[in-house]
């Protein structure tokens, strides 16, 4: 049972957790308990804070070892400038907390960051302490996720890659300039360097790996990072741009976007007041188009205004459809897999059933429907063998007749 002490510390150090976005568990290779051997799994059921790609939800206890940072971030509730409550936590109590929670059925595994206390290789240690106690001395197989320190040797952070299926590097903000203003302390080629050295040791044990059987894994969940939305004047241009670049030169499994929240005691040099969240949420909606649907960076920032930014009131495929219609119809008995994938409306589940099915038949409106949550939005887009839309994609209107009602946008807003 925990003590007073200890639940005091949890309260304060999970609620300075909730900023980091970048805590998800896709990806990671399995590792069960056998034969009533070892601790934890991944592969098991509990309490949902985050989802895999295969739709598994994964329970993770998520904490700060420390709040006291020497760093003084003006966008981090935990700045050294900043009147909050800190707390600490020793590497043991957070292996005693995470078995605990373990073994009531509460987590599946752990996400752990931490502010900077005393030095960044201080700090860094402590984090991988967590983990090779859980992992050499309880022999946990649960996940565990580390966020590992850029200013920190580059020989404590490769140890965290030894114990953590995924490590993570916050980019923080999307250009140096805004990186400069708003984190002095922080450098951005000092945090690529250290997600390039992250990449190189993933690839080189992977190798290893193929060519020696004993060859230790090397964070097999890869490694992720997150970005800040509205802290800065960066635009959404200038973030599809940066994740681009990440996902290319560091081989990145997500990045992550986290619309600023304004925090108690603020520095005078924030906005007064957060972004919509429908922001960030096209954001992840242009990372997708990206990462599944084919779309180049330069098609995605089609799909902005004329200030940069992605609309709020539809999503970007449907905007870049819009601004290229000459593109539609396609004629889903004909069209390629990567044409079908540009029609709004249409996922990639979604295509899939529509090459496999046309290989049987010829595809009417009423089938598309049927593979299809809503055919409303792809119907413009589309022809079938029963169905043209003849001046329907010409329409000025059409934007306004598919964008979703003012209160399904709310529910993003709220």
């Amino acid at each position: 049972m925990a003590s007073a002490s200890t639940l005091q510390k949890l309260e304060i150090l999970a609620d300075a957790a909730k900023y980091d976005a970048s805590c998800a568990s896709s990806g990671t290779s399995k590792r069960n308990s056998v034969g009533g051997k070892g601790i934890g799994s991944t592969e098991g059921m509990g309490i949902c804070h985050a989802y895999a790609p295969d739709g598994r939800c994964i329970s993770l206890l998520k904490i700060l070892l420390t709040n006291y940072c020497v760093f003084d971030c003006h966008y981090c509730i935990n700045r050294k400038s900043s009147n909050v409550a800190r707390a600490r936590f020793t590497p043991q109590e957070v292996v005693d907390l995470t078995l605990a929670f373990y073994r009531r059925n509460y987590i599946e595994g752990l996400f752990l960051s931490s502010g900077i206390v005393k030095s960044s290789n201080h700090t860094m240690e402590q984090l991988v302490e967590v983990a090779r106690i859980l992992r050499e001395e309880h022999d946990f197989r649960g996940y565990i996720h580390l966020k590992t320190i850029p200013e920190a040797d580059a020989e404590i952070v490769h140890q965290a890659g030894l114990y953590a299926d995924r490590v993570s590097i916050n980019v923080e903000l999307p250009t140096d300039s805004g990186l400069t203003r708003l984190a002095p302390d922080k450098n951005s080629g000092q945090i690529e360097g250290a997600m390039g050295k992250v990449t190189s040791d993933i690839a080189e044990l992977k190798d290893a790996r193929k060519k020696f059987k004993h060859a230790p894994r090397y964070a097999p969940a890869g490694q992720s990072t997150q970005m800040i939305v509205g802290a800065d004047t960066a635009t959404d241009s200038d973030i599809v741009g940066k994740a681009s670049r990440l996902y290319d030169s560091f081989k990145l499994r997500r990045v992550y976007y986290s619309a600023f929240s304004p925090i108690p005691d603020a520095s005078a040099v924030l906005p007064l007041k957060r972004p919509p969240l429908i922001r960030e949420h096209r954001l992840y909606q242009s990372d997708w188009l990206m990462r599944f649907y084919g779309y180049k960076p330069a098609e995605v920032m089609q799909a902005t205004e004329a200030d940069g930014n992605l609309p709020l009131d539809i999503d970007p495929k449907l905007a870049w459809a819009l601004k290229f219609r000459e593109q539609f119809p396609v004629d889903v008995n004909r069209a390629t897999k990567e044409q079908l994938l540009r029609v709004p409306g249409l996922g990639v589940k979604a295509v899939h059933k529509i090459l496999a099915s046309r290989r049987h038949r010829t595809l009417r409106l009423d089938d598309v429907a049927r593979l299809t949550l809503s055919i409303t939005k792809v119907r413009p887009f589309i022809c079938t063998v029963d169905w043209r839309p003849l001046l329907l994609t010409d329409r000025a209107d059409l934007r306004t007749m598919l964008a979703p009602k003012t209160e399904q946008l709310e529910l993003f807003s709220a």
